[in-house]
């Protein structure tokens, strides 16, 4: 056997070591950055899912103000023409407030929702005062559009996109504005726009 000389020695102190011992410091970087990657997903994910939650709670309000809006325009579309605070109806809008001032809420009707949930709603009438839409009241109204798709163009009449024939009768447009105050301080506030033949 062969006696170990100064020259093997020196060739056996190698750079394995700090090699491995790098590769494993980048790993548990890497690990720690993964963990903490997951935790911030799961914490993102769980928020859009309450959001998301709350959000169609919420709804429950615009459906109800939508039901009692559809029902009285059915019955006699001159009561809206006045304010209406037990159903939650403004027969004007103060463009002056907005959903995040109170005064906005202050004929606000409460339903209670799934889980016991408070969702307050209210209606206003886009006009700048109350009475009727045509008495020199400045409403937000869109002309009913009565044209078909599909329907053939009569001789002398336009093809142009700004030509529609429209209707006699004006839709006056409405907003139902509702929210929900749920946990953790979260807010949601939904809005829709519904059109009325006047």
């Amino acid at each position: 056997m062969r006696a170990m000389t100064t020259f093997d020695v020196r060739r056996q102190r190698g750079l394995a070591l700090p090699v491995v011992l790098i590769i494993l410091a980048v790993m548990l970087v890497s690990s720690i950055y993964l963990m903490k990657s997951i935790h911030s997903t799961t914490l993102a994910t769980g928020n859009l899912a309450y959001d998301a939650t709350l959000g169609q709670s919420v709804d429950l309000g615009l459906h109800t103000g939508f039901e009692w809006l559809k029902t009285t325009a059915a019955a006699d579309k001159t009561a809206l023409d006045a304010d209406s605070p037990n159903n939650a109806y403004m027969a004007r809008m103060d463009t002056s407030v907005g959903p995040r001032d109170e005064d906005f809420w202050s004929a606000k009707k409460t339903v209670t929702g799934p889980e016991g949930v408070r969702i307050d709603y209210v209606i206003h009438r886009l006009c700048q005062a109350s009475g009727p839409y045509d008495s020199g009241n400045q409403c937000v109204q869109t002309a009913a559009n009565t044209a078909l798709p599909g329907t053939t163009v009569g001789v002398g009449a336009s093809l142009a996109t700004d030509t529609p024939a429209y209707a006699g009768s004006p839709q006056v447009h409405y907003v139902i504005t509702a929210r929900l105050r749920g946990a953790k301080g979260a807010s949601v506030v939904n809005q829709m726009v519904v059109l009325i033949g006047a």
